[in-house]
């Protein structure tokens, strides 16, 4: 069972490395290099899809497999670890498919680059304030998917004593 544990973990950490690599490199060093703010947003755009199915994909696949009968497992953890994993699958998916496609509806809408539209503008406003939901909901995701980590580490560990180790005290 610990090898199963390990490759859960292991999917959750390199899902949340991917995202933090998206969110402190990939997205600020595409809008700080690129000729334009349009092009450098639909890089991030289509990266951040990339971080949501992926997200999704992991989440799911470590909820099923937490539903495998976990034998010295502590109900509350277990459980606890769930919702996290629930909360990260869920913010990916609304991410994805709520918030992206309403940015995306919203850009076509606009018909231009978003920095040619007043700062006023209704649509700008709605624009801004769905990109700020973007940053939340993955925010959240990301704060989800390290606690459950945190509590699947926990979990796994065994406490080691002197007569379980095989070291002699003197």
């Amino acid at each position: 069972m610990n090898f199963f544990t390990d490759i859960r973990r292991l999917l959750l950490i390199l899902w949340l490395g991917a995202t933090c690599f998206f969110s402190f490199a990939v997205a600020p060093s595409a809008f700080a290099v690129l000729p334009s703010r349009e092009i450098a947003g639909a890089i991030v755009s289509r990266t951040l899809a990339i971080v949501n199915y992926s997200g999704l994909i992991v989440g799911l696949v470590l909820l099923v497999s937490s539903l495998i009968r976990q034998t010295n497992a502590n109900r509350f953890q277990l459980l606890a670890e769930r919702l996290m994993l629930l909360i990260l699958t869920l913010a990916c998916a609304a991410g994805q498919f709520v918030i992206g496609l309403w940015l995306s509806l919203l850009k076509g809408q606009i018909g231009r680059p978003i920095d040619e539209v007043a700062v006023d503008d209704p649509l700008r406003v709605q624009f801004n304030n769905f990109h700020q939901y973007s940053i939340w909901v993955l925010a959240t995701a990301m704060i989800a998917a390290l606690i459950a980590y945190f509590l699947m580490s926990r979990r796994s560990q065994k406490v080691l004593t002197p007569e379980k180790t095989n070291v002699q005290f003197n």
